[in-house]
């Protein structure tokens, strides 16, 4: 087990599948206390059992990040299962359903839709959370951005790719806001993940081609692959690492 984990309440949100549900496995593994925030209750019934299968205290709570009032349910609920909230886990994200598209060619109300769920949304739950943290005098927070920000490819889905680079600002951003409160805010950057959400895309093999051909470890990353980093960044053994990104993506991006 990672330093730390055992025992800490963990919120993760858009966990009912993907990486979502990779992270809520690995901290169930490590002992925590599981919250997981779903649009969907009954396709998280699935990770909720394999969580607790595993011997971790798990509870639910259904929730559109793009709606404060929602994130304050997830802030409240938390409070009232567990008592606090130590680590976030900022996953959810629109995903699912896009394809490739010309950089002209998105509309307006997709552009509007990524960003109220992708970034506002990501902002608004920082936003509930981070009371309980400041009160508490610690906490991490753990984005998850893109590679994609960083790679030509980011033309192929400009409103997911700029909406996952304001992350980085934003991690930056709250890791100065927070630190005087003791809290940590990092963000991790995958790159094109063999999800589900990815192997439903159009064209996705022809995408798998484009990301591998770029990583230095040529095989597409799977959901597991990214889970060890935030269990680290959530860990005792980052308590003096804020406002990073880490690229887990088979080094395409180096820094």
């Amino acid at each position: 087990m990672s330093s730390g984990i055992k025992g800490k309440v963990v919120v993760i949100t858009g966990a009912s599948r993907g990486l979502g549900k990779a992270f809520a496995l690995r901290f169930a593994e490590e002992g925590a206390k599981i919250l997981i925030t779903t649009t969907n209750p009954k396709r998280a019934e699935g990770t909720v059992k394999e969580a607790k299968a595993k011997g971790a205290e798990v509870a639910i709570v259904e929730a559109d990040i793009a709606k404060e009032s929602d994130t304050q349910k997830i802030a409240d609920e938390a409070v009232k299962q567990y008592g606090t909230v130590d680590i976030l886990v900022n996953n959810a994200a629109i995903w699912g359903g896009l394809n490739i598209t010309p950089w002209d060619a998105w509309t307006t109300e997709q552009w509007d839709r990524i960003f109220t769920v992708n970034v506002r949304g990501t902002w608004l739950v920082c936003k509930a959370i981070a009371p309980i943290m400041v009160k508490a005098g610690k906490g991490k927070i753990i984005n998850i951005a893109s590679n994609i920000a960083k790679v030509p490819a980011a033309q192929l889905f400009l409103p997911y790719s700029c909406g996952k680079g304001a992350l980085y600002t934003m991690t930056q951003a709250l890791a100065h806001a927070l630190g005087e409160s003791g809290i940590n805010v990092n963000a991790i950057a995958p790159g094109y993940t063999a999800s589900e959400a990815s192997l439903a895309q159009q064209g996705s093999d022809q995408i798998f081609e484009i990301a591998t051909g770029e990583q230095s470890m040529h095989r597409r990353a799977q959901p597991p692959d990214m889970v060890g980093a935030a269990v680290f960044l959530a860990s005792d053994d980052a308590n003096f690492i804020t406002g990073q990104t880490y690229y887990i993506d088979g080094g395409t991006v180096m820094l």
